[in-house]
């Protein structure tokens, strides 16, 4: 199972799912779903060729390197046995330049910005899509029709579903149907699962809450491990306890996107306010 340990440079991630690709042919290709601010192709694989469409991605933020090893485990992991039924992306690294320079931010050449608040949402303020990756990530899953998503970041052990906005308005009409698959999600890790505000903090502008608002995909949201840097030894662990629970996630969820998805709450942008300054 592939792993990895330390920062890399992003050409060391695609030579890895070229590997990949490589040695399974009949179920993995290398695929481009677009480009960032420096003319740099975002890559990832598609896995399997199920009528259902599933989306795994990492490293929104460059330093939480955690997350590009688990996206590459399960990638390895899904290609030598795909989900039955399912297409499955995975996109190792979106924030390529924050990943080189082990960077949470990324730049567009005027400014640098948080990948993970640069969605569209029902609480979000101000400019979105100020970089290409998210811009490209965004046209990806409205050209794959994509009905399952999980997003991997590291720290916080604990996997999570909508809402995780400013909000007090926190339930779904799918909360049931959430906790369901955080608890398999979690069967090897035990992470702490829930509602994402109530487990971690509010965020305006994330890529989870953009997915299930926007299009009704059944998201989650994987905060992997105990550190941002974590050794190799927690690295291998992070891939052990978490590429099991993320299929085991694809396998169960819905196979159809949600039918009620609009936030019909109300707004409290005090609520991050609050966290920046804490």
């Amino acid at each position: 199972m592939i792993t990895g340990s330390s920062p890399s440079n992003y050409d060391k991630v695609v030579t890895t799912l070229q590997q990949i690709a490589q040695q399974n042919p009949a179920n993995a290709k290398l695929i481009t779903i677009g480009v960032n601010d420096q003319g740099t192709p975002i890559q990832g694989l598609q896995i399997g060729s199920g009528e259902v469409n599933a989306l795994i991605v990492g490293t929104h933020h460059g330093n939480e390197y955690g997350s590009t090893a688990v996206a590459l485990g399960v990638a390895d992991a899904l290609a030598k046995n795909p989900v039955a039924g399912e297409t499955v992306f995975v996109v190792p690294v979106l924030n390529v330049t924050g990943y080189n320079k082990n960077n949470r931010y990324e730049s567009n050449g005027s400014g640098s910005y948080d990948p993970n608040r640069d969605y569209t949402g029902p609480c979000k303020t101000g400019a979105t899509y100020n970089l290409k990756s998210t811009k490209a990530l965004a046209d990806f899953i409205d050209a794959r029709n994509i009905q399952i998503s999980a997003t991997l970041h590291t720290y916080s052990p604990a996997v999570v579903y909508p809402w995780g906005i400013s909000t007090h308005d926190l339930s779904t009409p799918y909360d049931e149907q959430y906790k369901t698959l955080v608890a398999a999600a979690t069967q090897e890790s035990h992470y702490q699962t829930g509602n994402n505000t109530d487990v971690l903090y509010p965020a305006d502008g994330t890529f989870e809450d953009y997915a299930y608002w926007k299009h009704g995909i059944w998201s989650l949201l994987f905060e992997l491990g105990f550190s941002h840097t974590p050794d190799q030894t927690s690295v291998k662990n992070m891939v052990e306890v978490n590429v099991p629970g993320i299929r085991r996630f694809l396998e169960v969820s819905p196979k159809s996107r949600v039918a009620d998805h609009a936030f019909v709450g109300k707004c409290d942008t005090f609520m991050v306010q609050r966290v920046r300054l804490e």
